[in-house]
């Protein structure tokens, strides 16, 4: 233990997640020896980002306005929404330049380990949104993991019976990968999800 605010530092750096003790001791000491400027933008910014970065009101993203530009660009195809747990889902999949849609962030997973319920989610605005008769399908993409797969299967029951073409990502082996290293659940997917060839 260190004295007084620097170990405050570390608690608080311990807090983020993904950053264990000893890499919260190694960004505090970091910190502590950069110069002030430094310190003091990071400082700046984190205190902007507090301030000026909200949620939209559409869709959920994260936005400096009340709308995002996926949410105010005419161009995206309106017809289509793609549901995912969080924001930074919306800027991987933007980064593949495959989808033109619209989005709906959830903020997070069905989690009944964690106490996170359907109620807890983005989910009533999501059916809100679907009243909207231009809206043709729904593609889920949530993560492929236990509360991913919960979230999608609660969806998929949920909007089937409202007469919207619902889909889900695909899944299987990545790119570069060796089959012996797959999971049981990573290659079964793989071969529900196989298209046929010419």
């Amino acid at each position: 233990m260190y004295e007084g605010v620097v170990q405050e530092l570390i608690d608080e750096l311990g807090r983020l997640p993904g950053v264990g003790p000893k890499s919260a001791q190694r960004i505090a000491f970091y910190l502590l020896q950069t110069d002030d400027e430094q310190a003091q933008n990071l400082a700046r910014v984190l205190n902007e980002v507090r301030e000026r970065v909200r949620f939209c009101e559409i869709c959920g993203n994260v936005c400096e306005d009340t709308k995002c530009n996926i949410c105010r660009d005419a161009r995206r195809q309106q017809h289509t929404i793609c549901v995912v747990e969080e924001s930074k889902d919306v800027q991987a999949i933007e980064r593949t330049r495959e989808f033109r849609g619209l989005y709906h962030v959830l903020g997070g997973a069905i989690s009944p380990i964690e106490g996170i319920g359907p109620d807890n989610l983005r989910i009533k605005e999501l059916v809100t949104r679907l009243a909207d008769p231009e809206i043709k399908e729904v593609i889920i993409a949530t993560d492929p993991n236990l509360e991913g797969e919960a979230t999608a299967s609660y969806l998929i029951r949920l909007l089937q019976p409202m007469g919207i073409s619902v889909s889900k990502l695909a899944s299987g082996l990545p790119v570069g990968g060796d089959l012996e290293y797959a999971d049981e659940v990573t290659l079964g997917r793989a071969f529900e999800g196989r298209r046929k060839v010419n």
